[in-house]
Order: C-alpha cells, then structure tokens, then sequence
C-alpha cells in the first residue's frame, strides 16, 4: 500500500491556522514554532498543487475558495482520526447537530432525547446559529446535519423536508383581536409590528405582508422569538410567528393570543440540511431517518 503523504499534525496545523487567521497565532495556540506551522501548510499545499490560504502581509491569511471545501474534509478527517485513537472515545459514537435558534427550544430538545434513547452509545453537539452560519458550517464540516428551515438554501446543501409549518399572528391577550379564529394580514398589521430580524427571517416575514399589500409599521425588531413574544405580550406591537409555542403566557407572564391569519400564505419549511460535499456518516444517516419519523408521527 502507498504511504499517506501527509500527516496528522500537518493537518491539525492547517485547521489551527484556518481557525486562528494566521501562522503565528496557530503556532501560540498549539504550543510550536511558526516555522513549524508554515512548513506544514507548504508540504501540504505542494502536495495538493493548489493554495489553501491567500497571504496579505499584515492581515494574516484567508482560506482560499480551494481552502475552504479541503479544510471541510480535513475536518472531518481529523474527527475520525479522534475517534480511532481516543480510547476513551472509543465506544462513543458524535453526532454534530447544528440548530436554526428559532427552531432550537421547540424541537431540539426532545428530538435530541429520543434519539439518545435509541441510540444509547451515541453523543450528540448541539451548535445553534442563523441559516447562514450553519449553511457554512455544513460546507466547513463543523457540523454533519441541521435542523433549519428551508429559505431557498444554497446548491451546495441537499436538503430533506419533514414539515410545512404556517405563519401566524401574535397578539396580547387583551387586544381587540384576541378572540379571532382568524384575521387577515391588513386587520393584523394594522398595529405596529415587532418583527424577527434573523437573516431571511426577516426578508420572509415582510414579502408576507407585501404580497397582502400591506406595509407595516416596525415598531420594534429582535432575534430571540421569546423577546417577541415578551414584547407583544407588554403592549408594544403584533407579532408575525411560524415556530409552534404550545403555551399563552410570555417570560414574564404577560398573556398572549396566537391568531390564524386567513389568505394564501407561504408556508416555513422545516428540514434537515446536509452538505453534498461530505461524505456521510452511519450516525447522521440514523439521526435523518429519526427526525423524518419524528415529525410524521
């Protein structure tokens, strides 16, 4: 058998580098000299013929479009390598779960649960981000699988769907509006609106209220669906929601109203988004056929 050209550390200094901005702030991090560090990046750059960094001088090194899809195997390379060697490991198989922070505290937790109970040697990492994070996460092998919703994702990210999911509209408990079934976009928006201001998110939430011909008043904006809610629940405007809370009250024990809103309304799209890149692992294939059942049932 053909010798492997490159080693681990070479690699470990690749992805130090990548991760630190520079050869000099890998080398402090891992404790070697940073000849060390740029000899490492050069054997493995003439072995692979092509760049893996572009080098300013003075602003460190930035990972090359080549870079990036290397550094995303290298990564996960470097978790099997882990693996194999770390006896205490060795029994223990990870799961790199990235989580849309919407989505996080109403799915997650139990879905995490239940796959642990059927998978009882598996360890699941949660990382929580925006749709944009955890698409670079996938492509950069940080993460093997995420729980997102699906806003026209990139190509380079094979998406599974497992549930549509509608938008509604969130008031306070004593607003005029409170005992509605339902409502349109314009008896909503006639108050001021407190709108998610996630990347997409955002974009999503105001071509809603555009293509019922409405122009809303922002009140105020926020990332964190519990301060929207908190925040309508005080009086301070209507809320437009997709993520299902099972409960009327806010943190702070205000009382809330969820309202269907009438009309034709593109729904959010729950799914599972994985990079085509990558190649996949038994255990983020288990997790995907799990999170499938999870959400038909």
């Amino acid at each position: 058998m053909k010798p492997i050209a490159i080693t681990l550390s070479q690699i470990d200094y690749v992805i130090a580098t990548a991760e630190a901005g520079s050869t000099a702030a890998a080398a402090r991090n891992l404790a070697v000299s940073q000849p060390s560090v740029s000899l490492a990046i050069a054997k493995v750059e003439a072995h692979l013929g092509r760049p893996l960094f572009a080098r300013a001088a003075g602003l460190g090194v930035e990972p090359t479009a080549f870079g990036h899809l290397k550094l995303g195997e290298f990564r996960k390379l470097q978790a099997q390598a882990q693996q194999v060697l770390d006896a205490a490991e060795a029994r223990h198989e990870v799961l790199d779960l990235g989580v849309f922070s919407t989505l996080g505290p109403r799915y997650a937790p139990s879905l995490v649960r239940m796959f642990q109970q059927a998978h009882p040697g598996a360890q699941v990492r949660l990382h929580e981000g925006n749709l944009d994070a955890l698409t670079a996460w996938l492509d950069s092998g940080r993460i093997d699988v995420a729980l997102i919703y699906d806003f026209g994702l990139p190509s380079s990210v094979q998406v599974t769907p497992l549930a549509n999911v509608r938008p509604y509209g969130l008031v306070p408990g004593h607003h005029r509006l409170a005992g509605r079934a339902a409502v349109t976009m314009a008896e909503l928006l006639a108050d001021p609106l407190i709108l998610m201001n996630l990347p997409h998110s955002r974009g999503y939430f105001l071509t809603l209220a555009q293509m019922h011909g409405v122009t809303p008043e922002i009140a105020y904006e926020t990332g964190s669906v519990e301060m929207l809610r908190s925040m309508v629940a005080n009086g301070m405007g209507v809320g437009l929601l997709a993520t299902e809370i099972p409960h009327d009250t806010a943190y702070d024990g205000g009382a809330l109203a969820a309202i269907a809103l009438s009309g034709d309304l593109a729904p959010h799209r729950i799914a599972l988004a994985r990079s085509q890149r990558l190649k996949p692992g038994a255990l983020a294939d288990a997790f995907c056929r799990h999170a499938a059942s999870y959400f038909a049932e």
